[in-house]
């Protein structure tokens, strides 16, 4: 009889098993989520550099107690652990083939606040941001403010021993961290303080730091003459803290980048926030003044000296808001600025620092080239530009890209200016240039080589450079890390910066936390290769392919994929407050609702690292399921991802295959079955008076029966004979009013007020309609929501035919729902070549722009009365700040005597369009509203008004605050004369 060969378990399987195995035990050990999931682990593979690393999964703890568990089921099944912040680290930190540990979405409380110890303890995944606006009401803040701040983590700053604008004053992280509680790689718990070593409760942290004491005296030699002499230094371990009589044993694992221990709990020193703050924006003529009289303007005390360089003023012309900007604080066309900022408690004496500072700079040959800014609103639009920066140059729509791995290399202020010249010489060199900004006071310059990663002469040149720039800080005694860290990027270049006496040291410190390398490995010690590009985003082999032809044109981003690969995973999205993006993450704290998630889920998905069908699979469909289309991350993300326009493209591919279903259906094809549904309004609008009903379509359709759905009325018709384009008289008073579907047939009186108040002001309104048709025109907007294109096209061109004449006789088109007319400026434009569309360019606009428009240029009044006081309280739409046509509104309500205006800074209302109706989006909906809409109108006065220009958004303010909002053309309607 023949012995059989036994079956053996294919690899594939085995590791299958085993994560299977893992993935059990660690939810069961774990009160917070885990997920393993293929599309979780993707968003997970990146953070804000060039490297993508698959982990294994992800869990997010909620206490202490969890992380402890997660380490020692992870040592069980010899699994890696990374933590995680915010994701915003450069250069691959918080990334690896481990366990993701995402302390953000719940580990980020203060546990313990004293103001007038000026001490703070919190959670690791506290915000930074979150943290100030906390303690600016006592006064204090926590200095340390990385350009990251609205979303960066203090566990993540700690781990990267994190800078900012203003540590010429007051430091890095490491100078103000007290102290540090935390986990070894195996669970056990410590506290690291300025106590003395001997002294520490855990006889295990006893023994390492008496271990790591000698290991620093022993290299005391070799600390003080190799450790770099400036203040920007943060490679390798901070074996110098431990050189002190009394050292604060916490520093040592500040920058340490989460390879030694996971901290629990950090304590912080805080600073008096200064009752005053100026700046000065020096200019230059060229890029070498600027660097040659950096030292000179620190000399003079400044908080903070920022570099804003050619490439930055040339790339942000694009952008409104930047434009605005450096157009208050520039004169002429400079090369390049410094920011110069001074604080203090004194306003005079900063004014006279800015005398200095202008007399600084004439007696360095550059006279009269100091512009003050000393107006708190004007310094903030300053920073704002300061810290896109980077992202400005991450905007460039080409193969090219910034690329992150020798950005914050420091040298001595002396040799700055030869420093710069060196790196500007090696880019040459490799046929490239650099984009330079940001902390000319401590020498710390971030440049980026642009490069392809994409190919293989993309990583050979980055290597080359890398090298390179070493040699030349080490000639200039410089540190090759001064802020981000050293990640993939740069461990491999603290041997040859410290030597191998030193790196041995180092790899000592290692070894005595975590002796079997659990903990981030591959990070400063025995580092994986900068250059591996299997490593990395663009891997070899990389390229991006949708499943059918566009549905829509992208051709402006390179294709699809180039839209998609705008996403530089910066985490601007993540902020929790100003501006309007992300509100579903606002509301979920969940990287799959985030602008950020989504843009990695389908880059990964149309570049097949999803598995088969994965672009018009469920789970697609469902991490773009609540984003709302706000098009808050068109203006907010500074690179311009437009989420909302790449959702139309994903649901457009999705039906196709799975089909619309009824509820989609309902709201796509409104436009065409309007006329008869409110000519049956007695019937239809039964569902809200019968609450049978209103749970029947929430079972049958999906609507919640806990909204009240929009009452269909006796619609508007336009007074008037229909017009002809020779009624046109030319002189820009005639005017084509768009009645869109909502307003239209829920809210006529919007429609009827713009009537009056337009016909007020002088205009001439044309009654257009459509050839052969009863139906009203319509921008094509309801199809767009679930992606079916060729409809919304074809409503589109059936409009601009019937507006044609009109517009090109001289008429503009004007509409009172933002999202209809920015249609015609922004979606249209990718679903119709130019010849259809350029007619209206520029011609199509919301009520309130047109009137701002032609008030600015005296052409038209409002016959208005005084209003007495009467207090507004104004809600912008999510497309009205998205295309900065706020200000339009400001401008015609302050236009009203009298009237008190009042601008709610809020995001997304929460109701969208339909997104709020949907019965499985209802409670995300409330939360969206409640951040900070629903309270701010709750908090009115009773006798105040509440306007809002979206059908959706006084809908949400209606069934969440019980308030009515109206549409400004209503209040202006009352207050004409």
């Amino acid at each position: 009889m023949n012995a059989q060969t036994p079956q053996r378990t294919p690899p594939a399987a085995r590791s299958q098993a085993r994560s299977q195995a893992f993935s059990k035990a660690l939810s069961t050990a774990m009160e917070g989520e885990t997920d393993f999931s293929t599309f979780t682990r993707g968003r997970y593979a990146t953070d804000a550099s060039i490297y993508q690393i698959m982990p294994q999964g992800v869990a997010f703890p909620k206490s202490a107690d969890d992380i402890a568990a997660a380490l020692q089921v992870a040592a069980e099944h010899d699994v890696p652990v990374i933590a995680r912040g915010g994701g915003t680290s450069q250069n691959g930190q918080a990334i690896g083939r481990g366990l993701i540990l995402d302390m953000s979405r719940h580990f980020n409380d203060m546990m313990e606040y004293d103001p007038a110890a000026r001490t703070v303890t919190v959670r690791p995944g506290m915000v930074l941001n979150t943290l100030n606006d906390r303690l600016r009401q006592d006064g204090l803040f926590f200095p340390v403010e990385p350009s990251t701040a609205s979303r960066c983590t203090i566990g993540g700053m700690c781990g990267n021993n994190s800078s900012g604008a203003r540590s010429l004053r007051f430091g890095k992280t490491v100078d103000n961290v007290l102290a540090i509680e935390g986990l070894m790689h195996d669970g056990d718990t410590f506290r690291l303080d300025a106590a003395p070593w001997s002294e520490n409760n855990s006889p295990r942290m006893r023994e390492i730091m008496n271990s790591l004491a000698t290991l620093a005296d022993h290299s005391r030699h070799r600390i003080e003459t190799i450790f770099p002499k400036v203040q920007r230094r943060v490679g390798g371990y901070n074996l110098d803290e431990l050189l002190p009589d009394q050292p604060n044993l916490a520093r040592l694992l500040v920058g340490s980048e989460g390879t030694l221990a996971l901290s629990t709990a950090v304590t912080l020193k805080l600073s008096d926030l200064p009752m005053h703050r100026v700046m000065g924006v020096c200019h230059f003529s060229d890029f070498r003044s600027a660097m040659v009289a950096t030292q000179h303007l620190v000399a003079l005390g400044p908080v903070a000296v920022e570099l804003v360089d050619h490439n930055v003023l040339v790339m942000g012309a694009d952008i409104p808001a930047f434009v605005r900007t450096i157009g208050d604080i520039t004169r002429g066309t400079p090369n390049c600025l410094l920011l110069c900022e001074f604080a203090g408690d004194d306003l005079d004496a900063l004014r006279g620092d800015l005398k200095r500072l202008d007399q600084c700079m004439a007696d360095h040959g550059h006279p009269n080239a100091v512009v003050e800014v000393v107006e708190p609103h004007r310094q903030k639009a300053v920073w704002g530009v300061r810290e896109a920066c980077l992202n400005i140059m991450m905007s460039m729509k080409s193969e090219g890209k910034p690329v992150s791995f020798i950005e914050d290399c420091a040298v001595p202020l002396e040799h700055l200016a030869d420093y710069t010249d060196g790196v500007t010489e090696i880019f040459s060199r490799h046929g490239t240039r650099g984009t330079w900004y940001a902390h000319a006071s401590v020498g710390c310059l971030h440049v980026r080589p642009i490069l392809n990663m994409k190919d293989e002469e993309g990583a050979q040149k980055m290597r080359a450079i890398a090298e390179e720039t070493a040699e030349l800080v080490r000639k200039y005694k410089g540190s090759f890390s001064g802020e981000h860290g050293d990640g993939i990027s740069r461990s491999e270049y603290i041997e040859p910066m410290f030597g191998s006496e030193l790196t041995r040291a180092f790899e000592t410190v290692k070894d005595s936390f975590d002796p079997d390398n659990r903990l981030n490995p591959g990070k400063i010690v025995r580092p994986l290769r900068m250059d591996d590009r299997d490593l990395m985003r663009f891997k070899p082999g990389y390229k991006t392919e949708l499943p059918a032809a566009p549905a829509l044109d992208w051709s402006d981003w390179g294709g699809f994929g180039g839209a998609v690969e705008m996403c530089n995973n910066n985490g601007t999205c993540r902020k929790l407050s100003g501006g309007t993006m992300c509100p579903s993450y606002r509301a979920t704290r969940d990287e799959k609702h985030l602008t950020r998630g989504r843009a990695n889920t389908l880059r990964l998905a149309i570049s097949g690292q999803l598995g088969p069908d994965a672009f018009t699979s469920p789970e697609m469909k469902e991490s773009l399921d609540l984003c709302v289309s706000c098009k808050g991350c068109k203006r907010d993300c500074p690179t311009g991802v437009d989420m909302a326009r790449m959702k139309i493209e994903v649901l457009h591919h999705y039906h196709k295959r799975h089909g619309l279903p009824l509820r989609e259906r309902l709201i796509a094809y409104m436009p065409r079955y309007a006329p008869f549904a409110a000519r049956l309004a007695p019937v239809v609008n039964l569902r809200d008076r019968i609450p049978f009903l209103a749970k029947l379509s929430e079972k049958w359709l999906g609507f919640s029966a806990k909204r009240t759905l929009p009452q269909w009325r006796k619609p508007w018709t336009q007074t008037g004979v229909p017009a002809a384009p020779h009624d046109l008289k030319g002189d820009g008073r005639d005017i084509v009013l768009f009645g869109d579907t909502f307003n239209r047939y829920f809210e006529r009186e919007n429609l009827e007020a713009a009537e009056r108040v337009l016909t007020a002001a002088g205009y001439r309104l044309h009654r257009v309609e459509v050839t052969g048709s009863s139906r009203p025109m319509c921008c094509g907007r309801t199809y767009l929501a679930s992606g079916q294109t060729d409809e919304a096209r074809a409503e589109l061109r059936r409009t601009l035919g019937a507006l044609r004449p009109f517009v090109e006789g001289g008429a503009r088109v004007v509409g009172l729902e933002p999202s209809c007319i920015f249609t015609f400026r922004d979606e249209m434009t990718a679903l119709l070549p130019a010849a259809e569309t350029d007619f209206i360019a520029g011609k199509a606009l919301i009520f309130e722009e047109l009137l701002a428009e032609d008030m600015a240029a005296g052409t038209v009044t409002l016959p208005v009365r005084d209003a007495a006081g009467k207090v507004v309280h104004v809600h912008g739409h999510c497309h009205q700040k998205a295309f900065g046509a706020m200000g339009a509104v400001e401008t015609v309500l302050r236009g009203v005597p009298g009237l008190d205006v009042r601008m709610i800074e809020s995001s997304c209302c929460g109701m969208s369009g339909a997104f709020g109706y949907a019965a499985e989006n209802y409670e995300v909906s409330m939360k969206m509203g409640e951040a900070a809409l629903l309270p701010a109108v709750r908090a009115a006065d009773a006798d105040a008004l509440i306007v809002a220009d979206g059908t959706s958004c006084r809908h949400q303010i209606h069934d969440g605050a019980a308030r009515d909002a109206i549409h400004v053309a209503r209040l202006l309607e009352g207050f004409l004369t």
